[in-house]
């Protein structure tokens, strides 16, 4: 029963941060054309205050559930090495980790990222965590 409650708490935090990031590429991103720069920093800043109350704490809350996740599912390593759900999930955990530190450092801690400071490359993780959920299983 735990790890059902924890395992849909998991599953909300990663919707609220994925769709902050679909939201942030497929849309505002796109706001520019129609809208002055002036006013389209206004626009983006009203969306942000309300983002950067949720957001942050809803990745943690993904990452933190998905290690308890991981720690219950991962199984033993067997004498011929990882399996393919593993390898699968370690992938997973690894990005997941990733979008972790990265966000926890810059929204905590004020450190910016030197590279990658647009969200694209968040929500190519994003993406590819979606795609190996629906996969590693069947692998």
């Amino acid at each position: 029963m735990l790890f059902i409650i924890i395992k849909t708490i998991h599953l909300f935090a990663a919707f609220i941060y994925g769709g902050f990031l679909i939201t942030d590429n497929l849309f505002l991103s796109k706001i520019k054309r129609s809208f002055s720069e002036e006013e389209h920093q206004k626009i983006r800043e009203s969306f942000m205050m309300y983002v950067r109350k949720v957001v942050p704490p809803s990745l943690i809350v993904a990452v933190v559930t998905g290690l308890y996740l991981i720690s219950q599912v991962f199984g033993t390593i067997g004498p011929d090495g990882m399996t393919h759900f593993q390898m699968m999930l370690s992938l997973k955990a690894f990005l997941g980790i990733w979008l972790g530190l990265r966000g926890g450092l810059q929204v905590y801690f004020k450190i910016q990222p030197f590279v990658f400071k647009s969200h694209r490359l968040p929500f190519a993780f994003v993406l590819t965590i979606i795609f190996l959920s629906q996969f590693m299983h069947i692998a």
